[in-house]
């Protein structure tokens, strides 16, 4: 139905896009239009306005027609604790399980044993013949836990052709952090000869995961993302045709996970880029297209230990984004992941999450609900132009294997992570509840069990970040200092009236808070000498001028001479200083505070000061 036939749009008189051009560019008042244009990681601009694509057809989405599936996570140690914390999901809305077992890629310092005994305990009572959907997410390249959970349903006599496992061999993904030493071609046999294993058992699979949750973690760009899944799955594909499978059985045996963040633009195009570029795959294979299996997890990337309360927000976006993409099962990291082991409470909220998602938002109920949007189908298109580049230049290159034994592969991730990281410090990339609008004094969440000191990433492997970290280590030294009676403190020289000095206090009280260093507000100073005065008896180490420009220009040097007078460690200035800027530093101004900066050096360069 065209817009205008809309009865509440038809109230408005069509607006062209030349007349939006028009108004943008007024409200820019001279600044350039490719202002508005945004760009990814992978260099990919992104529009502030799309037409509709009215060429573009719906795609297919999920390999089974219905809702997702909706995986609770099974990641505790105790195998007593993982069956308590499984059936409850089970009980209350969660139609599979992710099993994470410890040292697997989704385990993130917890998991479970990978023996046929802990699996026994932890899944006590659960009917896998039910057809709950199972997810191994597989320490190594995943055949021990594989065939431990095969040997334990034989065991129970489950009838594989009742069961909906994916078995997760995943070696390409091992070797690239750094779980296991051993060359690709030295594990290619176990892989085929644990598929075929499995398939004579009468399981369905799929029996290997092409996962990418790496390559998000540290820090990598979308098409990245998608040219190690696309360049994982082919060298599957022809390790388990080489090794007497079909090319369809070989095809039927492979699923992708993928990590989802909280850009739900980029992630709906991602999760239909991945579908696109399976298919194009298999038609240069000869075969009929099917649709890919894949399994979507929030990201890790994305998730903070401090205000973790907002993790929800982030999570939501996540599944909302998953969800429209087309994933056939999704996981949730609980808000309190990145705390330590999540509590029940934590597991609940993750598992609403989806359901709320599903049973009323009706997520499931329209296939490829994006399609014709200009801006999904636009970045869509782009980041399978991308990513199917990358695939090329792999293959050129000898395939994923080989880029990841040169290098290649880590030192491309890490381009597109170090360009990640410059803009999370700058805040360009802002945290809620961390980096902007921080809360110093916060409590601690509760969770079963603190989470633990990542182990050091192997020599030549892709190790996993959270962006959030290094803020989140100057809190921890905050905290500490506040642990033994007093955390540190930067008074704030506000001059002048409120109005004058509100905003730049606001912004300084942020900046400051965000690195553990607490802001000592006040209603402001009339003189210089007034400000200083009051620094000295605030027992504040560094001390920041908060005012208007033109005022700055009347008093931030007197007040800079002022508070050195009185022994502050760091002046800051919030604003930049122009011309003034030497004049400035000559007064005893130290450092500049401003947005866009460079967060990370300025806070560090205080908490130097602090000594």
């Amino acid at each position: 139905m065209p817009v205008s036939d809309l009865p509440f749009a038809a109230a408005f008189p069509p607006v062209e896009e030349a007349r939006w051009r028009e108004l943008a560019t007024a409200a820019l008042k001279g600044a350039p239009f490719e202002k508005l244009t945004a760009k990814t990681y992978d260099g990919l601009g992104v529009q502030p306005l799309y037409p509709r694509a009215k060429s573009a057809t719906r795609q297919p989405g999920r390999a089974h027609a219905g809702p997702w599936a909706i995986l609770g996570r099974m990641d505790a140690a105790d195998p007593a604790l993982a069956n308590a914390l499984a059936l409850a999901d089970l009980e209350n809305g969660a139609t599979g399980l992710q099993i994470a077992f410890s040292g697997a890629e989704g385990a993130y310092g917890f998991g479970l044993s990978a023996t046929e005994a802990a699996l026994a305990k932890a899944l006590d009572n659960v009917w896998l013949d039910a057809g709950i959907a199972i997810e191994i997410d597989a320490p190594g390249h995943g055949r021990d836990a594989a065939l431990a959970l095969a040997k334990l349903l034989e065991a129970r006599k489950v009838d594989p052709k009742t069961t909906a496992i994916s078995f997760g061999l995943d070696p390409l993904g091992a070797i690239l952090r750094g779980a296991v030493q051993a060359r690709y071609a030295d594990i290619v046999p176990h892989l085929v000869e644990t598929t075929k294993t499995l398939a004579a058992a009468g399981y369905a699979g799929p029996f290997c995961v092409a996962d990418s949750r790496r390559v998000h973690a540290a820090g990598g760009a979308e098409a990245q993302e998608l040219a190690f899944a696309i360049g994982a799955a082919l060298s599957y594909l022809r390790a388990l045709e080489a090794g007497g499978l079909s090319l369809e059985a070989a095809r039927d045996a492979i699923s992708f996970r993928i990590a989802v963040d909280a850009d739900e633009f980029l992630g709906v195009a991602k999760l239909r880029a991945l579908r696109r570029l399976w298919a194009r795959v298999q038609e240069a294979c000869g075969l009929r297209a099917t649709p890919a299996i894949v399994h979507a997890e929030t990201a890790w990337r994305m998730m903070t230990r401090r205000d973790p309360q907002v993790n929800m927000l982030r999570a939501t976006l996540a599944v909302f984004s998953a969800a429209v993409g087309g994933a056939d099962r999704i996981s949730v990291l609980p808000y309190t992941q990145a705390c330590g082991l999540p509590d029940e409470f934590a597991r609940r909220i993750a598992r609403n999450t989806q359901l709320v998602l599903l049973e009323e938002s009706n997520l499931d109920k329209v296939a490829d609900p994006s399609a014709g949007a200009g801006g999904f189908e636009t970045l869509t298109d782009a980041l399978c132009e991308k990513a199917w580049s990358l695939v090329q230049q792999s293959e050129k290159a000898g395939g994923v294997a080989a880029e990841i034994a040169s290098g290649a592969l880590q030192k491309a991730v890490a381009s597109a992570a170090s360009e990640r990281e410059k803009n999370v410090a700058r805040r360009k990339d802002p945290l809620t509840g961390l980096s902007e609008f921080p809360n110093i004094a916060e409590k601690p969440v509760d969770v079963l069990a603190p989470a633990s000191t990542a182990a050091p990433t192997p020599a030549g492997a892709l190790g996993a970040h959270r962006i959030a970290e290094p803020f989140e280590a100057l809190r921890d030294r905050s905290d500490a200092l506040a642990a033994k009676g007093k955390r540190p403190t930067i008074f704030l020289a506000s001059l002048g009236p409120i109005a004058a000095f509100t905003a730049r206090a606001t912004f300084a009280k942020n900046f400051f808070e965000a690195g553990g260093v607490e802001a000592l507000t006040n209603d402001g100073f009339t003189s210089a000498e007034a400000a200083a005065e009051a620094y000295a008896k605030s027992g504040a180490e560094l001390a920041c001028i908060c005012s208007s420009d033109a005022l700055y220009a009347e008093h931030a040097e007197a007040a800079a001479r002022a508070l050195k007078a009185r022994g502050a460690k760091l002046v800051a200035l919030a604003g930049r200083g122009g011309d003034k800027e030497p004049a400035y530093r000559q007064a005893g101004v130290d450092d500049f505070v401003f947005a866009g900066c460079d967060a990370l050096v300025a806070l560090s360069r205080a908490w130097q000061a602090i000594g």
